[in-house]
């Protein structure tokens, strides 16, 4: 039996030889095990830039950012701002809407934590930087942005329902995470394909409702301060999304945030 089996046996049978042994084993015995975790991420997430594998470095404290193509576009430079000072995960693709989120969150532990992967991940969020919202308000119709003919994803209360529980989730699971909620960036004046100019205040006035009942979650305003360099941070007229200069001012902006809570 070669040493990482004898420690694994004995932490299967609750012996410990050292303190270090004992650290490094959870109650089902398994030790992290980079390349298996690893395996299990090229099978579950995209292959762009924001989704590379994080290696854990077990020194530093464990980032979680969750939300949609504008925190895509803001994590590599978030990234980027933190190295040395945290591990930086992102969700493994889209969060989508509201609804999405619990049973999207669920499968990323499922799939790459333990117990449930064998050798997988062995640690747990210290903060988790999250936003929904921008998916919820835009215009569907067979799987496509359409706004004359479309129907919203979910309607404000809605929202604000589906917000209260992911809320909830997020605190019992993860009770010693620091939560920041960012707020949802605007949709332009000239409106954008399968969404209404205004409805991202909507949603965010309907967000912060909710999150008053959450004084423990910090507000990142990223609304605020996205706004007044709109005309020159969009990636072009009836878009939501930004170009790089939006995006590396608004990863900078979300280092910044995440920086102060670690």
């Amino acid at each position: 039996m070669d040493r990482r089996s004898f420690v694994k046996y004995l932490g299967a049978t609750g012996i410990c030889i050292s303190a270090s042994s004992c650290a490094s084993l959870n109650l089902f015995g398994d030790t992290y095990d980079e390349e298996v975790a690893r395996e299990a991420w090229k099978n579950l997430a995209n292959k762009e830039a924001a989704f590379a594998y994080v290696s854990p470095n077990k020194k530093l404290p464990n980032v979680f950012i969750y939300g949609d193509s504008i925190s895509i576009g803001y994590t590599t430079t978030v990234r980027k701002e933190l190295e040395g000072k945290a591990n930086v995960f992102r969700f493994h693709k889209n969060g989508q809407s509201s609804n999405k989120f619990i049973p999207f969150t669920e499968k990323m532990k499922t799939t790459m934590f333990q117990p449930y992967l064998k050798g997988g991940w062995d640690f747990t969020w210290d903060v988790i930087h999250f936003n929904v919202g921008l998916h919820d308000l835009k215009y569907v119709k067979n799987g496509k942005l359409d706004l004359e003919n479309g129907k919203q994803v979910n309607s404000i209360e809605k929202y604000k329902e589906n917000l209260h529980e992911i809320c909830k989730y997020l605190m019992k699971e993860y009770p010693k995470a620091k939560l920041i909620f960012a707020t949802t960036t605007a949709v332009p004046e000239e409106g954008a394909d399968g969404r209404v100019a205004g409805d991202s205040v909507k949603y965010n006035k309907a967000a912060l409702e909710v999150l008053a009942n959450y004084p423990e979650i910090q507000i990142n305003d990223l609304y605020a301060f996205t706004k007044p360099h709109e005309k020159e941070w969009y990636i072009k007229p009836h878009n939501v999304h930004y170009n790089e200069l939006g995006k590396t001012a608004q990863g900078k902006e979300v280092a910044k945030i995440i920086a102060q809570n670690l």
